[in-house]
């Protein structure tokens, strides 16, 4: 079943669709996986819709949701902040918690790109945070933004791009909006796959944000909770090199799948082997009964 509910975070409304298996009992709990969403995207992404309804399958209650500012949840037009997603991530385990139908002290959480690198975050301040599961995520976000913008001149562009944007917040007060892939190159062929209603312009300080960014700092307090880290072995989009490094730094129990002949988008392919890494992951991790 497919439920469509709403819950707050700093005050804004976000909304989302919670899925519950078809065989939950009157009275049951189950543990619960909230499904984050990619760069500018939605729940309705395939990147959300996949794991939300898969988990589901296998037993599992889950909750795929906008973030601010994207789908339909409020927030301010194309703002996207990194640590105000945490936040909004932070206000999804409150609202999970607080259902009758699952068992508060089991939520996990799993997101794409993005998603992946806020999971991580999350999971690393947040020890409600009971098991995460991050898919071509990434760590710091200068590291990544230098291998995603190679080349003195391209990196030149990049940074020139953020320090006009201070300026421009300080004398005007105002936003400067610059395209997605100025912020994050997607190669052409890959640009499908992002969901409908996805941002397209976002301020500088999007950009700032991400740079900013360190889950590498904080993936080490996850452990003893466990953490799976997916990624591309060729990754077009997020270098592999992120998770890598992730890896380096998280405590135990934490397992590092690099998967040949699947790009940044994995959950649009359903390739068995990723099924395959992520129900046996679950059963050994976060098996339904506790």
């Amino acid at each position: 079943m497919e439920q469509a509910i709403t819950f707050t975070s700093d005050g804004l409304t976000l909304s989302g669709i919670v899925h519950t298996p078809d065989d939950l009992k009157p009275g049951e709990t189950r543990p619960a996986i909230c499904v984050l969403h990619g760069f500018g995207s939605n729940k309705e992404s395939t990147s959300c819709l996949w794991p939300a309804r898969t988990f589901a399958d296998w037993g599992y209650i889950t909750l795929r949701f906008d973030m601010r500012s994207c789908g339909d949840s409020d927030g301010e037009k194309n703002h996207i902040n990194c640590l105000e997603q945490v936040e909004d991530t932070k206000a999804a385990i409150t609202y999970m918690q607080g259902r009758d139908d699952v068992d508060s002290d089991r939520i996990g959480l799993i997101g794409s790109s993005f998603g992946a690198a806020v999971t991580v975050y999350t999971a690393g301040v947040d020890d409600r945070v009971a098991a995460a599961i991050s898919s071509g995520g990434w760590g710091d976000g200068e590291r990544k933004f230098r291998n995603q913008h190679v080349g003195d001149e391209a990196w030149a562009k990049f940074t020139d791009m953020m320090e006009r944007g201070r300026k421009h917040r300080a004398e005007t007060g105002e936003p400067l909006m610059v395209p997605r892939y100025d912020i994050v190159p997607i190669p052409e062929h890959l640009r499908t796959n992002l969901a409908p209603g996805s941002v397209m312009m976002f301020p500088a300080d999007t950009a700032i944000s991400m740079y900013e960014f360190i889950a590498d700092d904080v993936v080490g307090n996850i452990s003893p909770r466990p953490l799976l880290l997916l990624h591309s072995s060729e990754d077009s989009v997020t270098p592999t090199e992120q998770s890598v490094e992730l890896f380096k730094r998280a405590g135990n129990p934490t397992d590092l799948h690099l998967m040949a002949d699947v790009d940044h988008f994995m959950f649009t392919e359903d390739d068995p082997r990723v099924v395959a890494v992520l129900r046996e992951w679950l059963a050994r991790y976060f098996p339904l009964s506790a």
